[in-house]
């Protein structure tokens, strides 16, 4: 078994833990730290909306597509007569140029930029189709992309809540998506890349994502704490703790085997073909993969710990829990400790005098129980000089001593 398999094992069965629940307030503040700065980029930098949602021009011209096409078309668009452009020219497989520019007047600016792109691709002008997006339509599918994004929040509440029939996993599992969703919109402002509908796409799907490993996450810790009430064993916090460190490595697995082939459409998209929707789905998916395992262990876990530590059976409970590990403690087993390892009731009080077992405890072991009391009659534990100790001659010591063998074996 290779080491990362053997520290999967280790963390499934609690042998090794990690307070992730314990260090809750560290990775609030990492989020609240990574939430400001997301924040800040929508403020000071804001989205670059594509003209699928501001409005503009589309134009498409077939060409023999090579390393020189976009540098070409855009040198040909800056010299055009038309102020003012903005053009971001695309390439659309090996045989299409894609040309698009600001909201341009029919009449006079689209025939000019038209007979530019025509020019720059050796074709006639006619060749050259041409699509105007108004601003209206752009204002349209941003409206109906955030009801969609608000009608998907409300059924992912509600289908946690029936799944798990538990509001506070509900309540944590919506904050997580917002955080990722959060990080993903300001990380998007920061770089600077182009909002386009695979934007919208990617961000859906990271939200998918990010909820299929919550889901995960939720569904350990709800086996881990289905006989809680009735036990005395571990508190709410330690239990979810422990589901959170059972499935750690498989959430690192997935999320590496996920992240790898995004990377690449995303090196591609950047790199070999410039611009177009494959970097803006790949940054999308990037970031809101990485941002999603986290969330799910480090923001909605904790988060649904703290919500549940404050219900009255839990606060019962975490205090019947505080007191059996202080009998525990008085008796010299090994107490758990929050982060899931046992450590030695000595350790705690090195001079604490170990109590005598419980007639329950005796019976656990196999022992036989204690015999029962008489009233009246007072029994009292012989201790070192309770009794006289008489001293043993020469002789006596010298007497052959009772031999408690069978008759067969005894020398004769």
């Amino acid at each position: 078994m290779s080491k990362f398999g053997d520290l999967g094992h280790r963390l499934y069965t609690g042998e090794v833990s990690y307070d992730f629940i314990g260090r809750r307030r560290r990775w609030y503040l990492i989020s609240l730290a990574l939430i400001l700065l997301s924040l800040g980029g929508l403020l000071f930098r804001g989205l670059d909306f594509g003209i699928e949602f501001e409005g503009g021009a589309d134009f498409r011209a077939p060409v023999t597509v090579s390393s020189q096409t976009v540098d070409a078309m855009k040198s040909a668009l800056e010299a055009s007569p038309v102020p003012d452009l903005e053009s971001n020219v695309t390439t659309l497989g090996g045989t299409t140029v894609r040309v698009q520019t600001r909201t341009l007047d029919a009449t006079t600016e689209v025939p000019a930029v038209r007979d530019v792109i025509a020019k720059q691709a050796g074709v006639p002008g006619d060749q050259v189709a041409y699509n105007l997006i108004g601003a209206t339509w752009g204002d349209q599918i941003t409206e109906r992309a955030l009801i969609a994004l608000l009608v998907f929040l409300v059924l992912v509440g509600l289908v946690i809540w029936a799944y798990f029939r538990n509001g506070a996993m509900s309540g944590a599992g919506l904050v997580a998506l917002l955080h990722d969703l959060i990080l993903t919109v300001g990380i998007y402002a920061l770089v600077g890349f182009t909002v386009t509908p695979a934007t919208l796409i990617g961000v859906l799907t990271i939200l998918g994502y990010s909820l299929y490993d919550t889901v995960v996450v939720f569904d350990k810790v709800r086996e881990n704490v289905r006989d809680l009430r009735s036990s005395s064993s571990r508190t709410y916090s330690e239990a979810a703790n422990l589901a959170v460190n059972q499935v750690l490595v498989r959430s690192i697995n997935t999320t590496v085997i996920g992240v790898l082939p995004v990377a690449a459409l995303l090196i591609a998209g950047q790199v070999v073909l410039g611009e177009g929707p494959l970097k803006d789905l790949a940054l999308a998916l990037f970031v809101g993969m990485i941002s999603g395992a986290y969330s799910s262990i480090f923001i909605a876990t904790p988060l649904l710990a703290q919500l549940k530590e404050r219900d009255p059976e839990m606060k019962k409970l975490a205090a019947r829990v505080a007191s059996r590990r202080v009998k525990d403690g008085q008796r010299g087993r090994a107490v758990p400790t929050p982060g899931g390892r046992a450590v030695a009731a000595t350790a705690l009080d090195p001079f604490a005098e170990p109590a005598e077992p419980t007639d329950d405890e005796l019976q656990e072991i196999g022992a036989p129980s204690r015999p029962a009391t008489v009233p009246g009659l007072t029994v009292t534990r012989a201790t070192a000089g309770s009794f006289p100790v008489r001293p043993v001659s020469e002789g006596a010591a010298r007497r052959p001593q009772p031999q408690n063998k069978p008759r067969s074996q005894r020398r004769k």
